[in-house]
């Protein structure tokens, strides 16, 4: 299978897997996406993530779900992703989108690392918006 954008296929994984109530998702892995893992975990988005070597040297993140106990509702409600391979969308710190007022993220790919919109603001840094996370 030929995938042209790896970071469409990982959020269209963890989108499937949160409508089907799954505990945990696994992914292929690469550097761009346990950079993402970790901002989402950080942020939490999820509960717990684990980086695994697979024999076909690409490696494995196992990420575990996280669901309100009382509601079940989901920690994420919303992926989307902005940047794609075809139309890349770059932003300069001053022109940092607010992701449903503040109350979600924005995670970026910017020369300090992948990182949040807010803390890309702090920095004064700009970058390539990947997605969007609420």
């Amino acid at each position: 299978m030929n995938i042209t954008d790896p970071i469409a296929d990982y959020l269209t994984r963890l989108r499937n897997a949160i409508k089907a109530r799954h505990r945990v998702v696994e992914v292929p892995s690469s550097n761009l996406k346990k950079e993402i893992t970790k901002v989402l975990f950080d942020k939490g988005y999820i509960l717990n993530y684990k980086f695994e070597e697979t024999p076909n040297k690409q490696g494995l993140i196992r990420i575990a779900l996280k669901y309100n106990a009382e509601t079940k509702e989901s920690a994420i409600s919303n992926l989307k992703r902005v940047s794609s391979p075809g139309l890349r969308q770059y932003k300069e710190a001053s022109k940092l989108p607010k992701v449903l007022n503040g109350l979600g993220v924005a995670i970026l790919s910017t020369s300090k690392g992948v990182i949040t919109d807010k803390e890309a603001k702090a920095m004064n840094v700009g970058g390539e918006v990947l997605c969007y996370v609420h």
